[in-house]
């Protein structure tokens, strides 16, 4: 039985493109460990927030929340240190981190706020919370409506115009393994490519999001490889080339959920073994060909109603 499509939203395409550094605020109020809660519960109420980091010698050391304020005036606890009422397992995302996995982030652990630390040195260079999120998405919308505006016409037309009797144009990128701070760029590009080409709408975000997938897979797990891309009069035709360890198991590859990314690659927040079974959710076709130590290619294509 064929797979129903799910429709993609433009605010969760946009999710799979933007990074966290372009949603987070960088104005940070942050508190020693050794100040008091009833010095905290000022500079919340003066800065009107719910929660901040702890730094100790411009390092994050924990945070602590409005919850963690309410729980020490019931326990009448205001003249404690915030050193000894603070989370000190702090949950953190990276400024070149896609908002995407932050979303999951805070959905996940239910907190109200991600504090956004450097890759390299490890300090607090942002804050990200929900309202910035919304923020950033609403701009992005308004942006991307204008540009849109200005290419507003059907790819049919494009073709119509030509000769030819198996017209096709194609676009690829290299893909770097390894390279954290770009992923997600060539996915970007091939969403631009189609937008500017008068794809319409949900065809651009469901090609958009199975081609981040594709773009991350390689990143992680590849040497290296490429990103094609094929646009034809009725579809859009994704292959993902990489040289590689290959696919031992691609059934159990296809389960949601299951990762065989090492530690290191889910401490930078990715690997949740999602990236197959959202490629097949959002394409019309999906193939895979992998041999262990050598390759794995995957092509999928999203048709054009």
């Amino acid at each position: 039985m064929k797979q129903r499509l799910r429709r993609i939203s433009k605010i969760e395409e946009l999710t799979y493109e933007l990074k966290v550094r372009q949603a987070m605020s960088k104005r940070v109020i942050s508190v020693s460990p050794n100040i008091t809660i009833n010095r905290l519960r000022t500079i919340m109420r003066d800065h009107e927030i719910s929660g901040v980091p702890v730094l100790s010698r411009r390092r994050m050391i924990g945070i602590i929340s409005m919850e963690d304020l309410i729980k020490c005036l019931m326990n009448r606890e205001m003249d404690a240190r915030v050193g000894t009422k603070m989370t000190r397992v702090v949950t953190s995302t990276f400024p070149d981190e896609p908002l995407v996995h932050t979303i999951y982030a805070l959905e996940r652990t239910g907190h109200g706020r991600l504090p956004v630390v450097d890759r390299q040195t490890g300090r607090l260079v942002g804050i990200l919370t929900k309202g910035d999120i919304i923020l950033c998405l609403l701009h992005k919308l308004e942006e991307l409506y204008s540009l849109e505006e200005r290419h507003r016409y059907q790819a049919g037309h494009l073709f119509d115009d030509l000769s030819g009797e198996d017209l096709r144009l194609n676009f690829a990128s290299p893909i770097k393994p390894g390279d954290f701070k770009r992923a997600g760029v060539a996915s970007s590009r091939l969403r631009q490519n189609l937008v500017k080409l008068g794809i319409p709408p949900d065809t651009v975000r469901r090609a958009a999001i199975a081609a981040y997938e594709s773009e991350m897979n390689m990143v992680i797990y590849s040497k290296g490889g490429v990103m094609e891309t094929r646009v034809e009069r009725h579809r859009v035709v994704v292959e993902a080339r990489d040289k590689g360890p290959g696919i031992p198991d691609i059934r159990r590859a296809m389960t949601p959920g299951y990762s065989t990314a090492p530690d290191w690659v889910r401490e930078l927040g990715f690997g949740a073994g999602m990236g197959l079974p959202n490629i097949r959710q959002h394409s019309d076709h999906l193939s895979i060909k992998s041999e262990i130590g050598r390759y794995t290619n995957v092509t999928f294509e999203v048709r054009l109603p």
